[in-house]
C-alpha cells in the first residue's frame, strides 16, 4: 500500500490533469556522518494539527500498542547504523532496528531499538526488543508542529539523537565505536 492519496483525474474538455495530494505523513530522513559512518532514521512525519498528542486520552494514547508509540506514522520508523554505537552504555550492533518509545511514564521515556523491520509501525513484538534506553527529556524552545529527528554531531565519534514533536523532546547522547 503507498503512502499517497490516490490520484484524481479531472477532465476539462480535451485536457486531462493529474491532482496528486501528498501524504497526511509524508515520509522524512535523519542523516549524520560521525566519524566517517552513516547513522540515519528513516520515520513518516505526522503534525499536530491541534490535536491533543501526548494528554491523557491524547491521540497516541488510542493505539493499540499504547504506552509503546511507533515514534512517527505509517510504517515502523527505522534507525540504520554503518558501526556498532553505544547508547548510554549499550552496545547497539551495527545494522538496522525499528525505533519505538514507551511513554508510560510521561516524564520518562525510553527508546526501544527493536530487531524486527520492515513491518507496519502498529506492529510491535517486544520479545523483538535489543535494548530499552532512558532518554534525556526538555521541551523545544517552541511548539514542533510537524515531528522533526535530527542528529547533531557533538564532536569526534559523539552525536546526540533527537526527536522533537509537540511541546516535547527527547534525545540520546550516541558514540560511534
Amino acid at each position: 500500500m503507498t503512502s499517497l492519496l490516490p490520484a484524481t483525474l479531472l477532465f476539462t474538455g480535451s485536457l486531462v490533469a493529474f491532482t496528486a495530494c501528498t501524504a497526511q505523513s509524508p515520509a522524512a530522513t535523519a542523516s549524520e556522518t560521525i566519524d566517517g559512518k552513516t547513522v540515519s532514521v528513516k520515520y513518516a512525519a505526522p503534525s499536530v494539527k491541534g490535536r491533543d498528542i501526548f494528554g491523557q486520552g491524547g491521540l497516541l494514547s488510542k493505539e493499540r500498542n499504547y504506552p509503546v508509540w511507533r515514534a512517527g506514522a505509517n510504517t515502523s520508523t527505522t534507525l540504520h547504523t554503518d558501526a556498532d554505537l553505544e547508547i548510554k552504555g549499550v552496545t547497539i550492533p551495527k545494522g538496522d532496528y525499528s525505533m519505538y518509545v514507551s511513554l508510560e511514564d510521561p516524564a520518562n521515556w525510553q527508546l526501544i531499538l527493536n530487531k524486527q523491520t520492515g513491518q507496519w509501525g502498529l506492529t510491535y513484538n517486544k520479545d523483538q526488543d535489543l535494548a530499552r534506553i532512558p532518554m534525556d527529556m526538555g521541551k523545544p524552545a517552541s511548539m514542533v508542529e510537524t515531528l522533526k529527528y535530527t542528529i547533531t554531531p557533538a564532536g569526534g565519534n559523539k552525536a546526540k539523537l533527537t526527536l522533537e514533536w509537540e511541546n516535547r523532546s527527547a534525545s540520546v547522547p550516541l558514540t560511534v565505536k
